[in-house]
């Protein structure tokens, strides 16, 4: 398969999945099934992205021009480990290894095993030739290379796994948005978004806010009335629950619409159901506290990534910063 080929192929695949014929649709109802967390509604905004920001013909074509990538290079075996925060989370790792010419061998997470499966055996059905490329397997052995995401603690074992080749290893990670108290409602909406959307399971989710001094909340907890129906969810209850009631048994102050939970604090990692914030005097003060951070995904504010767009990525915005195409090309 050369270049030309994949892109093609991957057309085909973008057709798929905007089609949502039965046969898709069955497989988005078995992977909710399987795991709570993965609604379809969001299972569908997640395909959404793959198709308008990865899959179009003209920008896969522009990111391989970006790359000067050919038909010649010497392909080599990535282990890729997938992490199941977010349905279909591993895709941008998929399409950057298939893109670049390299061959694939992919460790599923137990948590999001049937929709990445499916879509790999419908690229087998339409080219037999991906088997050549693409291999799915419980334990990753024998690669030249290997891109593995997973938590803090789970890191330290893959950098033990793999020391010995070419890796990139992937951490926990958040993202945090600065406020100016001047938002429209529509900015503040789609800051609800960047919070809410997949539970706020995803590194691209907002979990800490800054504020300026005085900031009046009610506004923005009334755009967060969008996601009440949270509040329905078992699991999320669940979690707002355990978090309420620690709140309340350690007297902390909160502020909430009864979905979602305001708590100030200087973490920018937050819980389930649970956004942190800060307070600043000065907009310096609080750009002073982001830098260098290597926690931080993605900043939202005025002066940075508009709102709404923390869970567009783009076929460049790599997680954690590193570029995945340029490793894989120096390989």
């Amino acid at each position: 398969m050369n270049l030309q080929n994949r892109i093609e192929l991957l057309q085909k695949l973008k057709n798929y999945l905007e089609e949502n014929n039965p046969e898709w649709q069955e497989i988005k109802a078995r992977a909710a099934a399987l795991n709570g967390w993965f609604t379809p509604e969001f299972i569908d905004i997640a395909v959404k992205n793959i198709c308008n920001e990865f899959l179009p013909e003209d920008k896969l074509t522009a990111w391989a021009h970006h790359y000067r990538l050919d038909d010649n290079i010497n392909g080599k075996n990535i282990g890729l480990v997938m992490a199941g925060n977010i349905p279909l989370v591993g895709f941008h790792d998929f399409l950057c290894v298939f893109i670049s010419g390299h061959y694939q061998t992919i460790k599923l997470s137990s948590k999001d095993d049937i929709l990445m499966k499916h879509l790999i055996q419908k690229l087998y059905s339409w080219e037999i030739t991906v088997q050549n490329y693409i291999s799915l397997a419980e334990i990753l052995k024998g690669c030249d290379a290997y891109i593995a995401t997973g938590s803090n603690n789970s890191a330290r074992y893959f950098e033990q796994y793999f020391s010995k080749y070419p890796s990139i290893i992937r951490r926990n990670r958040t993202s945090v948005a600065v406020l100016t108290g001047k938002e429209t409602t529509e900015e503040l909406d789609r800051l609800s978004d960047d919070v809410h959307l997949y539970f706020g399971l995803g590194c691209r989710n907002i979990t800490k806010i800054w504020v300026p001094e005085g900031y009046d909340f009610v506004p923005l907890l009334k755009t967060f009335d969008k996601y009440a129906y949270f509040a329905d969810h078992n699991k999320y209850k669940n979690n707002y629950d355990y978090q309420l009631s620690i709140a309340l048994m350690n007297n902390i102050f909160y502020m909430t619409n009864g979905s979602t939970l305001l708590i100030e604090s200087e973490e920018i990692f937050s819980a389930i159901s649970q956004l942190h914030y800060s307070f600043y005097s000065d907009a310096k003060q609080a750009a002073a506290q982001l830098e260098g951070n290597d926690d931080i995904q993605c900043i939202v504010g005025q002066q940075y990534m508009p709102f709404g767009q923390a869970q567009t990525p783009g076929l460049q915005d790599y997680a954690d910063g590193v570029d995945t195409m340029q490793f894989l090309l120096t390989l």
